[in-house]
């Protein structure tokens, strides 16, 4: 059996829908794509055009990222944590429990689910933590981003989390 793929590409913005309560702004282009034999991953970061701010961060500025303060967040299930290796320093959840448990004021929120929560979310190819980034976006968390590739963007630029200087000393302690 042979599959057929095929591509559209749009040159111009489709038009404004209207309707009798609301007029649509036109659908906005998105960045070009770099092609992978693995993914397609963008090009440049994917903006929101709500805030106009990056809504993802490359693989390869993880580290950075952490630096600056974004607290990453695994939301790949237990059973791809166990086979493809844990993130280092990221807080796990579990994929369906994700936004409820990110969203402030919901019953099943984290302590540390605020508004302003600086949350990096990633998933094994980073599809699933983009959606979960503008759903956690359109419930007020602003700072929410994912990580353009996910997991297996870590691995081929060989990162795998960052871990403090306090937990290595930590581990350290119980190996002797």
């Amino acid at each position: 059996m042979t599959t057929v793929v095929t591509t559209a590409v749009l040159t111009q913005p489709r038009p404004a829908v209207a309707s009798s309560a609301t007029i649509l702004p036109a659908a906005p282009t998105s960045a070009p794509t770099v092609a992978s034999s693995a993914t397609t991953l963008p090009a440049a970061p994917i903006s929101a055009p709500a805030f106009g701010e990056k809504l993802s961060v490359p693989a390869g500025h993880f580290r950075i990222a952490v630096e600056a303060g974004l607290r990453p967040v695994d939301i790949r299930t237990q059973e791809r944590r166990n086979a493809a290796g844990a993130i280092h320093g990221a807080l796990a959840l579990a994929p369906l429990d994700a936004l409820e448990r990110l969203t402030p004021g919901s019953d099943e929120a984290l302590r540390t689910a605020t508004a302003d929560a600086r949350w990096l979310i990633i998933s094994d190819d980073g599809d699933d933590a983009e959606w979960l980034a503008w759903h956690l976006r359109a419930r007020g968390v602003t700072n929410a981003v994912f990580l353009a590739g996910g997991h297996e963007a870590l691995l081929r630029h060989q990162l795998n989390g960052v871990i403090a200087d306090g937990e290595l000393a930590m581990i350290a302690d119980h190996q002797q």
